[in-house]
């Protein structure tokens, strides 16, 4: 059902879980355990689906942002209903029992934990939020509750990996604007003008830079294991309606 880092899994006060595409309720292309709000599933099974992640966490309630892949932060101090979740791509909590998830189907899905001070994030790492600052706006709010980041652990659940994603001239054109460095996250690809982009390593550099220095990179591709993960790029590549999300969560226990 969930799968998790060893790093954060250590941790004497942390309940986290990466959670796969098993052990829920949701069919057809959803099955089964779809966490997505936003999909077209079933909303009774989506809710059954996201009530076990929050058991699973021994969590009172699981809540996530309304994302927009931006690099906005929010500091949860409760439980939101999902029409007041904020247009956000992380979420940072001190709250006990408050599981606090990130939904991903390709993107980076980032959870963050200081277990001295009890302080916990989850963010959404595609690699516009990842460009824009949304590991530096975490860590940033997370301070604000009493964190630091030389004591912060972070870990990357499954997301695309570098075989799987392809760009095109442009994307690979923004990043060398951004820094010529970033060279480094791109390969050639088979296609004429066509690059694979390392988002994972991206990532990684992206949290050296800013401080953290425990990482733990699971190394899990979602596009290629399809019995495990979601993809938006599968099915899109498969011309299917829509996709399950993956759920990603973080809690401090009571």
């Amino acid at each position: 059902m969930m799968i998790q880092s060893k790093k954060l899994a250590a941790l004497k006060y942390i309940r986290h879980g990466f959670f796969t595409r098993e052990g829920g309720v949701s069919e057809g292309m959803y099955a089964s355990l779809n966490g997505g709000q936003g999909s077209s599933d079933k909303p009774e099974n989506v809710a059954e689906n996201r009530r076990r992640m929050a058991a699973a966490l021994q969590a009172d309630a699981l809540i996530n942002a309304y994302q927009i892949h931006s690099a906005n932060a929010v500091v949860a101090e409760k439980a939101w209903a999902r029409g007041e979740a904020p247009k956000a791509d992380a979420i940072v909590t001190r709250t006990p029992a408050l599981a606090i998830g990130v939904g991903a189907a390709d993107c980076g899905p980032l959870l963050f934990a200081d277990d001295e001070a009890r302080v916990v994030a989850s963010a959404h790492a595609g690699w516009k939020g990842a460009f824009d600052g949304i590991i530096e706006s975490v860590l940033a709010s997370m301070e604000t509750l009493g964190a630091k980041r030389s004591r912060v652990v972070a870990a990357i659940g499954p997301l695309i990996r570098q075989q799987s994603y392809e760009v095109g001239k442009e994307f690979f054109e923004r990043f060398l604007a951004g820094d010529p460095a970033h060279a480094k996250f791109f390969v050639p690809s088979a296609r004429a003008g066509h690059s694979m982009f390392d988002l994972p390593g991206f990532i990684v550099s992206k949290l050296t830079a800013a401080g953290v220095e425990e990482i733990d990179d699971l190394g899990l591709d979602t596009y290629s294991d399809e019995r495990r993960f979601y993809s938006y790029r599968r099915a899109t590549h498969r011309n299917e309606s829509d996709y399950g999300r993956l759920i990603a969560a973080i809690a401090v226990l009571k």
